[in-house]
């Protein structure tokens, strides 16, 4: 296998400081980072440091009860629950080596919550940051609104998470310590070169907690288009990394650019970070019955329902030819595509 080429590609830190009076200069410089590498940094977001502390705190207590307890919150296809070593990607057809639990902020988490005698205060913590969240992504869902010419409070309406119908999930990740002593087993992936298919990704990096990896090159949103050139994204302190999803890049006629991602799984003793990995992804997806369609009507409207379906469904389509190029090469998985957990990404 041919080594990585990486580039000291620059990702973009926007602050959202003074956010009334800076509206307009922000637009402008998250449709630059959304037009170019898709990926961005976010700073003077208003979420405390404490904050997100408290929620890091949150994930690896509810990540250290017994598999036998967070599978009484079993992940499902209302897309929220508990997985582990679930999520196969197409671009690997091997499952992700991490664990993860997807909330939401409505009734599809009916009888999905751990009750509070397994994990105090966790439901209260959890939801209060995700509202804080969903602020922040308010703000930037104005700004590509006014970038592609909608008005202001367009795709706020259609991530409307008071709703019934709402989509929009929290994803807590755990990736598995290895061992750096011995080699890293073949195939092992901390998790596989991905696009998310929401509309924007919030990501929470833990310090120290290095692996995330970025790969523009992505021109349709139809199309794979990865490059072979990646790009470091190391945790700063305070910053939320953020990336344009697949549904944005449709929802602006490929205007905006969903970029391939991965966690690295490490290699290097000297270099990479082999210990337990946290991060925490807020996906804003739309509600189910919102209407889809760029200011060029590139694509046919579809709702918010009918983009997520289309979405697994290619995701599948696309794991199951990696799965039947692997078989003619005598590298069978023992997975089948039918049980794969089809979260939105990370």
């Amino acid at each position: 296998m041919a080594p990585t080429k990486y580039t000291d590609r620059t990702i973009p830190k926007i602050s959202l400081h003074d956010f009334a009076n800076r509206i307009d200069e922000i637009t402008d410089q998250l449709v630059h980072a959304a037009e170019t590498d898709g990926f961005f940094g976010l700073i003077d977001h208003g979420i405390p440091i404490s904050d997100v502390d408290k929620m890091f705190a949150a994930s690896e207590s509810f990540f250290a009860l017994p598999d036998n307890t967070k599978a009484t919150v079993p992940f499902t296809t209302k897309n929220a629950g508990w997985e582990k070593n679930a999520q196969i990607r197409p671009s690997t057809g091997k499952a992700d080596q991490k664990e993860s639990y997807q909330m939401q902020f409505g009734s599809n988490m009916e009888s999905l919550w751990l009750p509070d005698s397994d994990l105090p205060g966790f439901k209260e913590t959890s939801l209060n940051f995700m509202k804080q969240a969903q602020e922040v992504s308010e703000k930037l869902m104005l700004c590509f609104a006014r970038g592609l010419g909608f008005p202001d409070n367009y795709f706020i309406k259609a991530h409307d998470t008071t709703r019934p119908n709402a989509q929009t999930v929290l994803r807590l990740l755990h990736y598995f310590a290895i061992d750096p002593s011995v080699p890293v087993p073949e195939g092992y992936y901390r998790a596989g070169a991905h696009t998310d298919w929401d509309f924007i990704t919030l990501l929470f990096q833990k310090g120290g907690q290095s692996g995330l990896e970025i790969c523009p090159g992505r021109e349709v949103v139809t199309g794979f288009g990865m490059g072979d050139v990646w790009t470091k994204v190391e945790p700063a302190p305070g910053e939320i990394i953020c990336n344009i999803g697949d549904l944005l890049m449709s929802w602006s006629d490929d205007r905006f650019k969903s970029t391939f991602h991965r966690v690295k799984t490490p290699s290097n003793p000297e270099t990479d970070y082999f210990g337990p990995r946290y991060s925490i992804a807020f996906f804003n997806q739309p509600c189910t019955d919102c209407e889809i369609q760029g200011p060029l009507k590139k694509y046919p409207m579809v709702t918010g329902e009918e983009f997520t379906r289309t979405a697994m469904n290619r995701n599948f389509a696309a794991l199951k030819a990696k799965r039947e190029a692997l078989s003619e090469t005598r590298d069978v998985r023992d997975v089948s595509v039918a049980g794969t957990a089809v979260q939105v990404g990370a």
